[in-house]
């Protein structure tokens, strides 16, 4: 499952957490969240969130 991070404030949304503020449910994918999405801290848009990138070894 995908990581991303806001880019204002540096939030994770990270779906096996999901976002218990905003009502949204473990497991649900961050591409699947409505465009009217912001984020819980700083509200920013969901258009500023970027996926992290992964290195596993």
């Amino acid at each position: 499952m995908d990581i991303y991070q806001c880019q204002e404030c540096l939030t994770l949304y990270k779906p096996e957490y999901g976002d218990e503020s905003q009502g949204i449910p473990k497991g649900i994918l961050f591409t699947d969240l409505g465009e009217d999405y912001c984020c819980s801290l700083c509200e920013s848009p969901k258009s500023n969130f970027k996926i992290l990138e992964i290195i596993t070894n």
